[in-house]
């Protein structure tokens, strides 16, 4: 099962989301609206674009010797040092990422690495455990005391040579704390900004880890998704994002909402990356796991023929968004694709019980992790500890969501169990039967309303629902570049089957591929156009 798993995500390599040849050195240009860029520094003496090139790239140059895994984590080190302060994405660097780097440049010279990410700058985001580093959840409660012990996927990290260069910022809670949530930002943080436009917001709740990697500051990020946390900021700050099925990556020593929900997922600048990155994660991504140099243009242009895609359209997500997937439509047709307009069914439904059960769950499922962890011991002591600390409070007060997940039926009561077997039900009745009726590999909406004004007294801007039948289901999604309105991204969300995750990957990298949409952020502080969609 693992070498047919790894062979299909190394499939994702032969379909299109390469990029052949050798990255041109490029002087970082000035910005438009937004003053000058940040002096280029480390970077400029790679030879390697850093806002584009891929792992694979980055590999052939470190088995050539004409790149080491310690220039590259001083490039990006330099960035968050020059760019990050624009945009409070990392909220800290790891002391030993360069020490990292040389025992991975070590392994390089002696033949013996570890596999595709050996010698990659990550980024982790800080509701991961992360050994000897803060992880907090954006929360002071847990700012004490760093945790002992890695969570599994940070040891998977570790096992494939990857440099943890730091943890990155997020919606405190994972946005599970107040009715009136500030996606991006958080107590122990402050608030992330969108590179693209800076007053506007990056999403939550992985929203350091999306505008990192949109400003190029680490090679891949990792974060973590309920329903909507890995797509929406992927979506909104123009990189890729999946949120794999559930399982695939491990949930030991990650902050939890719901243990029914919740996954960590590989975040990067191109799906090449996210594939390799969610090979190491889910234990698939050693030394066996090697990417083909390159791949032939007509390989490439020939991934979407044959293919079926449902469309669902989501025209309250505003006119700009349906004008994005209209063209999207239009030029996946063009690489020989075949697109329906569909609505899957029980929406409706889904979003009446999907949040009573995430409220016993949440119960549940933090009880356990805050026993494992100095600080508040239960929600109980957490609630305390939220309402005696002024500093919780500097943009929205509110815990509403605590106070009635204290207040929830636990997750024994049969009216419970009956919400949740009706939710698992639903969910993947609304794709199974979707992609059967209409003999579909891949459901495609969009991910993402244009990005709202960052506002602490409104709160978000946020009701998005393309990621809820996957997220409850535990089915695999991905988000990729799909096109902007004016100057802010707006990803498309594509929808597979369970355990489909190698699938939906080779099919988003031909999708990347023929949409072409990334776009480097000129950080401008604003744009007209006010704070909604």
């Amino acid at each position: 099962m693992v070498k047919r798993r790894m062979a299909a995500l190394l499939a994702v390599l032969v379909t299109g989301s390469l990029v052949t040849g050798t990255p041109e050195l490029r002087a970082e240009a000035a910005e438009p609206g937004g003053g000058a860029a940040p002096p280029a520094g480390p970077a400029a003496a790679l030879g390697v674009d850093l806002d584009t090139v891929t792992i694979p790239e980055l590999q052939d140059r470190m088995a050539d010797g004409s790149l080491t895994s310690s220039a590259l984590t001083r490039a990006y080190l330099h960035r968050i040092k020059t760019v990050d302060p624009k945009i409070n994405s990392v909220l800290r660097t790891d002391p030993t990422a360069l020490r990292q780097a040389a025992a991975s440049d070590a392994r390089h010279r002696r033949g013996d690495t570890l596999g595709p990410l050996d010698g990659i700058p990550v980024l982790v985001k800080d509701n991961v455990n992360t050994r000897g580093l803060l992880s907090t959840a954006g929360s002071l409660a847990l700012a004490g005391n760093p945790p002992t012990e890695d969570a599994t996927l940070v040891t998977r990290l570790r096992e494939a040579g990857a440099v943890i260069l730091g943890k990155t910022n997020l919606s405190e809670w994972a946005n599970f704390r107040s009715t009136k949530p500030t996606s991006g930002w958080s107590a122990v943080g402050g608030q992330t900004r969108n590179p693209y436009v800076l007053d506007r917001n990056p999403c939550g709740s992985s929203s350091g880890s999306a505008a990192a990697l949109a400003a190029s500051l680490s090679q891949v990020a990792i974060g973590t998704e309920t329903d909507g946390s890995i797509v929406c900021p992927a979506g909104m700050n123009g990189v890729a994002g999946l949120k794999p099925s559930l399982g695939v990556v491990s949930g030991n020593g990650v902050v939890p909402i719901s243990a029914e929900q919740d996954t960590a997922g590989p975040m990067a600048r191109n799906v090449t990356d996210v594939a390799l990155t969610l090979a190491a994660l889910s234990g698939d991504g050693t030394r066996h796991a090697t990417a083909p140099a390159g791949v032939d243009e007509a390989a490439r242009a020939g991934g979407l023929r044959g293919k079926r895609i449902g469309l669902w359209r989501l025209p309250e997500l505003g006119p700009g968004v349906d004008a994005v997937m209209t063209r999207t439509a239009t030029k996946l047709r063009a690489a020989g694709a075949q697109v329906v307009e569909v609505t899957p069914p029980y929406q409706k439904r889904l979003a009446e019980l999907e949040f009573p059960a995430l409220l016993s769950e949440f119960h549940r499922d933090i009880d356990a992790y805050l026993a494992t962890r100095k600080g508040p011991r239960d929600l109980a002591g957490l609630i305390e500890f939220t309402r005696s600390h002024p500093a919780e409070q500097t943009c929205f007060p509110g815990q509403e969501l605590f106070e009635q997940a204290l207040a929830a039926p636990p997750t024994t009561d049969p009216k419970y169990r009956a919400m949740r077997a009706e939710l698992k039900d639903l969910s993947r009745r609304s794709i199974d039967e979707t992609l059967a009726a209409h003999r579909l590999d891949a459901i495609a909406a969009p991910t993402n309303p244009p990005a709202w004004t960052t506002d602490c007294a409104r709160g978000d801007n946020d009701v998005i629902p393309s990621s809820t039948p996957a997220a409850v289901a535990g089915y695999p999604s991905l988000s990729v570049p799909a096109g902007s309105v004016g100057e802010l991204p707006v990803g498309v969300l594509l929808t597979a089957g369970n355990h489909q995750d190698a699938a939906l990957l080779s099919l988003g990298a031909a999708v990347e591929h023929r949409l072409d949409a990334w776009k480097a952020p000129r950080y401008l502080p604003t744009v007209g156009g006010g704070g909604g969609r």
